[in-house]
């Protein structure tokens, strides 16, 4: 999704961007300048908290030690608690096909450390496995007084969950003060207020393929947009492309037909998740597995062709012509 803090905004607003979670973040605070410069701070705080507490490359954050203890209570942070606590709601909720064990599969096709992904074409070991099948059922343990941890012997990761809990928990602390705002990591984002036009923010969703149009244009307010896409993390690994959104019940990447998932819904992090979940559907199931949960998604196919469920319609102001 092409970030909607790149349209043109005019008025004292507030705009800050910083740098996060492998992200760059765009915060707008519509008409708030002088009055909300706090909350940029704050938001910048948060993101850097979620992200030392919730890292997978750092092998001495607290969910890295979570996931070293396995079965025995390790205690966390609140961040990485909660954070924690979220992908097993999420894991419940969509019956395990958001499912965080991925970490070994992830780290069998050479994503066990940042990628230059912006810099080109990535290959790592010709040797390195393509699958690592993640053991079932997931029974985390939590001890809310202490905030401690049972995550099990197969270790978690964060990424399909974190960067959308880092959204919900800055639009919850800039909403407390204003009501008219952005904030937008990555191409994931929540809207709030009228935005510039006074109708709604609008969010351009990107060409998966790297042209520079976008193929749609949403209105939106008062609500997250998520993207998941292959168009960036892809890398050759044992000869193989490969991507980083793995199937927890073949732990292989999947979307078989797709390129990129977007959903717009209430909730930054459930949104993030949910793009997941639909793009492991595979182009010939999304549009079923959007309408089960009554989903706004709009998918891009190999293809190039741009499929969209009921609940999103309403939502696009613009679409390319196929």
């Amino acid at each position: 999704m092409i970030p909607p803090a790149a349209l043109p905004v005019a008025g004292a607003d507030v705009v800050a961007a910083f740098e996060s979670m492998a992200s760059v973040v765009n915060v707008r605070l519509r008409g708030a300048a002088g009055r909300t410069d706090h909350l940029v701070l704050a938001v910048t705080e948060l993101f850097a908290e979620v992200e030392a507490q919730c890292t997978r490359f750092d092998p001495d954050s607290p969910l890295m030690q979570a996931n070293a203890a396995a079965d025995d209570w390790f205690r966390v942070p609140a961040r990485c608690y909660a954070a924690i606590l979220a992908a097993e709601d999420a894991y419940r909720v969509t019956a395990g096909r958001f499912d965080p064990r991925v970490l070994r599969a992830l780290h069998a096709i050479g994503y066990d450390r940042t990628l230059p992904f912006a810099r080109g074409r990535v290959v790592v070991d010709e040797g390195r496995a393509v699958a690592g099948v993640v053991a079932r059922p997931w029974r985390p343990e939590f001890d809310g007084e202490h905030y401690a941890v049972r995550v099990g012997t197969e270790p978690i990761d964060l990424g399909g969950i974190g960067k959308g809990l880092a959204l919900r928990w800055a639009a919850d602390l800039i909403a407390a003060e204003w009501s008219n705002f952005l904030i937008e990591a990555g191409g994931d984002c929540y809207l709030a207020g009228d935005g510039p036009s006074g109708d709604g923010w609008q969010v351009a969703v990107e060409d998966p393929s790297g042209a520079p149009d976008p193929l749609a244009v949403l209105s939106v307010r008062d609500a997250a947009c998520a993207t998941s896409s292959t168009r960036i993390r892809n890398w050759v690994a044992g000869g193989r492309r490969v991507h980083h959104i793995i199937d927890p019940w073949t732990g292989a990447p999947g979307g078989d037909g797709l390129r990129s998932v977007t959903v717009a819904g209430p909730d930054p992090a459930m949104a993030e998740v949910w793009s997941k979940v639909l793009f492991l559907s595979g182009r010939d199931r999304i549009a079923d597995a959007a309408a089960v949960r009554g989903l706004a998604a709009l998918w891009v196919a190999e293809d190039g062709t741009v499929g969209t469920s009921p609940p999103m319609a309403p939502l696009v102001i613009w679409r390319a012509a196929e």
